[in-house]
């Protein structure tokens, strides 16, 4: 089975893609590397250099490879990014996201498993978050993730195209010698373990006001090996029914409280500062994941937070500089 891996250099798309080999699928990354890293595609994939922005080129991957199946990473993932400057995210993730349903359509290629996010439910309503929980996004980054759900569901009336949707919250760690180098990093363990690499790199923590045990906003971490996996289950899945199915760890940590565990791991006592808030930040988000468990068989392994944040340090301790380009 062929499986097209978009923005498959990139942190959550390269874990994939080496776990897809593993089992065997044939895969095709195309990525721009404009946020994504050569280094990171793992070997035995083919790689393509490329742009959803260019119709031409996903016709001639479509027909030289025979796609099945899309797995659908690339996008723009910025929060504060996305309010600065909104066009670019609806440009990237919407209109260049189209460009791929398109092709896919084109080309008789019916399955895409869909990198969605939390971000688009917005400030919730309940805690823990349900599938079913209203989809208000309050940045523009929820905003384009909301809209290409909508595409998907209105694809599959129209022509018949299957999906499952995977509505990740707070991804982490590091596995196989692949780990998350974003530039600029946003994110807050390789934030945290940035700081400890370097004694002079103050941690800022955006906002300790929020209505929460110790005012720092709470997030839901799961680790990257589980979440890779998920896509892996989704796609032995994903046949005649679309789905959309939360990824989370069901537990919620705020900054302080991940910051206390880096440290503990690291050994080192990090400098803090507190800044303003974020713009688009909610202040509690923790995901319900019983729908994939009880329909898909999902597991995850590595749930404590300390085991992430330790496999994400020795990632980091190995490349202190990110991957070499």
């Amino acid at each position: 089975m062929k499986i097209l891996v978009t923005g498959g250099a990139g942190y959550i798309g390269s874990v994939t893609s080496q776990l897809l080999l593993r089992e065997n699928y044939e895969v095709i990354v195309l990525d721009n590397l404009s946020r994504g890293h050569k280094a990171a595609v793992p070997k035995g994939a083919i790689f393509v250099q490329g742009d959803l922005a260019n119709p031409n080129l996903l016709t001639k991957i479509f027909r030289q490879y025979r796609i099945d199946c899309v797995i659908h990473f690339a996008a723009l993932s910025l929060i504060g990014e996305s309010v600065e400057n909104p066009n670019q995210y609806f440009l990237n993730n919407v209109i260049y996201g189209y460009n791929l349903l398109k092709a896919m359509v084109e080309n008789d290629v019916k399955k895409i498993i869909f990198s969605s996010s939390a971000a688009v439910y917005g400030i919730p309503n309940q805690i823990p978050i349900l599938e079913t929980a209203s989809r208000n996004p309050i940045n523009p980054y929820g905003g384009t993730k909301r809209i290409f759900e909508n595409l998907l569901e209105e694809y599959d009336k129209a022509y018949g195209l299957k999906s499952i949707t995977l509505r990740y919250f707070n991804v982490a760690g590091a596995y196989g010698g692949l780990g998350e180098d974003h530039r600029p990093e946003t994110h807050l363990i390789p934030r945290i373990l940035k700081s400890a690499l370097k004694e002079a790199l103050t941690f800022e923590i955006y906002g300790d006001d929020y209505d929460t045990r110790d005012g720092t906003c709470i997030r839901d971490y799961i680790h990257i090996y589980d979440l890779a996996i998920a896509h892996i289950l989704a796609l032995k899945a994903l046949n005649k029914t679309s789905k959309v199915y939360n990824l989370g760890s069901e537990n919620g940590a705020t900054v302080k409280e991940v910051l206390t565990v880096a440290c503990e791991v690291t050994g080192k006592t990090i400098p803090v500062k507190v800044m303003p808030r974020r713009p688009g930040d909610p202040p509690v988000l923790i995901a319900s994941s019983q729908k994939i468990k009880q329909e898909l068989g999902w597991q995850p392994k590595r749930t404590d937070l300390k085991t992430i944040i330790q496999d994400a340090w020795e990632w980091h301790q190995a490349y202190p500089n990110g991957y070499p380009d």
